[in-house]
């Protein structure tokens, strides 16, 4: 799992470095195609196997997958490193939140106690960035809004299809997702933006070096995230996981970003400790 944090706090890092030639609509084009190349070759030389029926379901995980690469993506961009990520991991919380409220499974006293903890978390980021537009903040929240639901639709679609099938439904869409924005805008004239109405770019010279380590890099973190989870220890695993926001905050250094203020610093421990209590309170749970 530190390796799998590792890997997304590259990710993030490389998308960084892209700042000044990359929009994040054109980083999620790219980060997908790599991982669809990959997926094609996967599917070339061990076919998938699933049960299938659930093509409304899947293509809805697509649809909240990328939805949660923008966002992720727009905030790195234009927020420091550590504080994007730490926006991304509150899925935690969310999927807590989710599970109760569409689900009804209650975990108790103490998770309802981790998410109060965690969204004062949110609070504590946002305020020492206020002078940041607040779309920022917006999109990190809907970052970690649209996580929370992709990863509540893949626990529910696990038993109907092959994971590169479920992986293949976000690559996809994130692909074609680019590719629509861009057709429309050529058709109607519009306006390119940074995020979704884009305009088509070719990486040139070195930086195709740069999008390759973006893609590998994800792949590397999802492929070592499956590996991790698959140890039947997802309590540990989750909270192993949080290490993300520690290697993204020195690697946004690396880039530029300033060291976070104890304000910010507080927030971010707040978010750790609520998705640390979450993912041992259900553990605790599983055992029993």
């Amino acid at each position: 799992m530190l390796l799998a944090a590792l890997g997304f706090s590259v990710m993030g890092g490389t998308a960084k470095a892209l700042k000044q030639s990359f929009n994040a609509g054109q980083l999620v084009f790219w980060r997908n195609s790599i991982g669809l190349v990959v997926l094609i070759v996967s599917f070339i030389s061990n076919k998938p196997k699933s049960i299938g029926g659930k093509t409304g379901r899947l293509i809805f995980r697509g649809m909240m997958g990328t939805l949660a690469l923008y966002t992720l993506l727009y905030c790195v961009l234009h927020l420091p490193l550590g504080t994007a990520m730490s926006y991304n991991l509150t899925s935690a919380l969310f999927i807590a939140l989710f599970s109760f409220l569409f689900f009804r499974e209650y975990e108790g006293r103490r998770v309802l106690v981790a998410l109060l903890i965690g969204f004062a978390g949110m609070l504590l980021i946002y305020k020492p960035s206020v002078h940041l537009p607040w779309y920022y903040h917006l999109a990190g929240l809907i970052s970690g809004v649209s996580s929370a639901i992709a990863y509540l639709t893949v626990g529910r679609l696990t038993k109907f299809y092959d994971t590169r099938i479920i992986v293949l439904s976000f690559v996809l869409t994130g692909v074609l997702v680019p590719l629509f924005f861009i057709s429309v805008r050529v058709l109607f004239g519009l306006p390119s933006d940074d995020l979704f109405f884009i305009n088509w770019r070719w990486p040139e010279q070195q930086e195709w070096w740069l999008i390759l380590l973006l893609g590998f890099s994800a792949l590397f973190g999802q492929y070592f995230v499956t590996k991790a989870y698959g140890a039947d220890k997802a309590g540990i695993v989750s909270a192993i996981g949080y290490a993300n926001i520690v290697f993204s905050i020195f690697i946004g250094m690396l880039l530029g970003d300033r060291f976070p203020d104890w304000v910010s610093l507080i927030g971010i421990g707040c978010i750790i400790s609520s998705g640390l209590l979450i993912s041992f309170v259900k553990k605790k749970r599983a055992n029993e």
